[in-house]
């Protein structure tokens, strides 16, 4: 089993939510393990997060999830991250704090140069943050 760190549109009720995205595939449904933060800087490109690896920013806040090993490739097809070729997001492996512990997860971070003109998130937290968003703009 791997363990992801989702932070934006995977998250549970989010337009990629990693179960709905399991379900699909007939793959066996993510064991949440619970909230955990990762150090840097979330910023809105408008219909999902960016999260850029910092070790002086703030906590992001994101749900760490136990995932099957075939449920990796629809990640990376959900993330466009192909072998080989240059994409928005990477995945990497990081440590993640959960309940004061780091546990190492695979996350899907953007570059420094992707976010230069947009808007920060300040809270660490997508889900709240859009829901925010969202709410105003109507």
């Amino acid at each position: 089993m791997l363990r992801v760190f989702v932070y934006g549109t995977l998250r549970a009720g989010e337009v990629n939510d990693l179960n709905a995205a399991a379900q699909r595939h007939g793959i066996a449904v993510p064991t949440l393990l619970g909230t955990g933060t990762v150090a840097g800087r979330l910023y809105d490109f408008g219909t999902y997060p960016g999260l850029v690896l910092d070790a002086s920013g703030g906590p992001v806040v994101g749900d760490l999830y136990e995932i099957a090993d075939e449920l990796l490739p629809v990640l990376d097809e959900i993330e466009e991250v192909y072998p080989g070729q240059a994409t928005l997001f990477v995945r990497e492996e990081r440590a993640v704090l959960h309940n004061g512990q780091p546990i190492a997860c695979l996350l899907y971070p953007v570059a420094e140069s992707a976010v230069a003109t947009l808007p920060r998130i300040d809270s660490g937290d997508w889900v709240a943050y859009r829901r925010a968003r969202d709410t105003t703009a109507t």
